[in-house]
């Protein structure tokens, strides 16, 4: 698979148009001498007028990252508890990284986890982020750059289910979250709220 990494034009556009064709590329983690790399299978976008992204209110310093560059890591805590990983769009849009189906370094995402069930090691958000040791710290480096955290080429997905968002008590009906059509790595079932037919790309 390629690993070379995504250029950063590739996310200077609207969140909503980048989450279907950032399925099937590779989210690259290197930390404490491991390599780990997982397969993107599930996402959900944040757009400009969405009440459920962190930007809807204007800039702060938790959420300054969404406000650009694009191609830029956005890290928060869920509860007080989880890491989730966001990558930037054009701002201040922006993708939340919810599953990866896991391709290598297994055995450091299991160590991580503390389970070994490759379907669920990074089957959320929160639980992709403990797996590959997202925290605070990643917040603001650029993706498109093969450093610490890079999503890479790999290979786009030829079907995707468009389905309402989860997790969620703001703006839980919007059609924005995109799931490999038939994987079984994602934090819910791939039909799970399914609004559309799945769409080619």
């Amino acid at each position: 698979m390629n690993r070379r990494p995504l250029p950063r034009r590739f996310f200077e556009r609207d969140a909503a148009d980048v989450a279907p064709e950032i399925l099937g590329r590779l989210l690259v983690r290197r930390l404490d001498g491991a390599r780990m790399v997982g397969r993107i299978v599930e996402v959900e976008a944040y757009g400009r007028d969405d009440p459920g992204s962190h930007a809807y209110r204007g800039r702060t310093r938790r959420n300054a990252s969404m406000f650009g560059p694009p191609g830029r890591a956005y890290v928060y805590i869920s509860h007080g508890i989880h890491h989730c990983l966001n990558v930037v769009c054009d701002p201040p849009t922006a993708i939340l990284i919810r599953a990866l189906e896991p391709v290598e370094g297994l055995e450091a995402m299991v160590q991580r986890r503390g389970l070994a069930d490759p379907r669920l090691l990074c089957a959320g958000p929160g639980r992709l982020a403990q797996a590959i040791g997202v925290t605070l710290a990643d917040d603001g480096v650029p993706v498109y750059r093969r450093a610490a955290l890079w999503v890479a080429e790999g290979e786009p997905v030829s079907e995707v289910t468009v389905t309402f968002r989860v997790g969620m008590a703001d703006a839980v009906n919007r059609p924005t979250r995109f799931v490999e059509r038939g994987s079984r790595f994602a934090s819910r079932g791939p039909g799970f709220g399914a609004i559309s037919e799945p769409r080619r790309s």
